[in-house]
């Protein structure tokens, strides 16, 4: 698949995601949405990728979903001539954050600009946020007479908890990075041309010196776990994945290298040796 509206990019072992119509300030539209998905399979489906970043081109990160049709832009019933869709039409930005949370290596985003509505919520589903000094967020859904959308309502509580998420939702304001570092909404504030090289230097300490199959396992484990009810189901998966994980050649190579005081060199690969520890974690049907 070609792209227009994301540019991707592939340096060592990082793969780099660009969100790419500066001039409407890289508001989200189907055929981003859809690029994006299809960025994030051919991620997992290639073993050379170890970390992804996903930033903005010019002076935004993503100011949202592109509003061009006006007062109609969220109507999906005046947008088809058809006649009226199901009542439950399935949200765009939810379908790309459910993608997200699947993935398989690590995501940062290095949010290099204002971040506003699915702007900011895409970026919840990923691993670690990173921002510009320039950046600006805004959860402004109450203002705009709708509800936060990509699975925000999930995401966001667990990363802020809940009296902030209820804030900054009940505001529907933009907010500068000071304030998302101090509510704990992204990892780190910097100058706008030191942004996506400690975004690097991250992906590239994971790249560099990990398992990917023991961060695929990481990153599930720890996402999902997220809705457990009781450390019982950690448990369980941990069991299945320490038994499956300590008898790899991952697992060997590791120990090896810490006993003989060298750098490991990791030959798993997520398409190829991800053991099924966790097979009762299927997606949820929609209805």
């Amino acid at each position: 698949m070609t792209y227009d509206e994301i540019e991707y990019r592939v340096e060592g072992a990082v793969a780099t995601i660009t969100l790419d119509r500066p001039e409407k300030l890289n508001a989200l539209t189907a055929v981003m949405a859809t690029e994006l998905l299809d960025a994030f399979d051919r991620i997992d489906a290639d073993d050379a990728v170890r970390a992804v970043i996903v930033t903005g081109r010019g002076r935004a990160f993503c100011a949202g979903a592109d509003l061009s049709l006006g007062a109609q832009t969220f109507d999906y019933d005046s947008q088809d001539p058809s006649g009226p869709v199901p009542t439950e039409r399935r949200d765009g930005g939810g379908l790309l954050t459910l993608r997200i949370f699947r993935l398989l290596k690590p995501i940062i985003a290095a949010v290099n600009g204002p971040a506003v509505g699915v702007g900011i919520t895409m970026t919840l589903a990923m691993d670690v946020r990173l921002a510009s000094e320039d950046a600006r967020m805004g959860f402004v859904f109450a203002r705009r007479g709708i509800v936060p959308e990509a699975c925000s309502s999930w995401f966001l509580p667990r990363i802020v908890g809940i009296d902030r998420a209820l804030e900054w939702t009940y505001r529907g304001d933009v907010f500068p990075a000071a304030e998302a570092l101090e509510g704990g909404l992204v990892r780190s504030v910097h100058p706008a041309d030191d942004l996506l090289p400690a975004a690097r230097e991250l992906a590239e300490t994971i790249a560099g010196s990990t398992s990917a199959v023991s961060v695929a396992l990481a990153r599930q484990m720890m996402w999902r776990m997220l809705g457990a009810a009781h450390p019982m189901e950690a448990h369980r998966v941990d069991s299945r994945a320490v038994n499956a994980t300590g008898r790899s050649a991952d697992a060997l190579e590791g120990i090896t290298s810490f006993l003989e005081k060298r750098d490991a060199v990791f030959r798993g690969k997520v398409s190829e040796d991800l053991p099924d520890v966790f097979p009762e974690w299927q997606e949820p049907e929609f209805r």
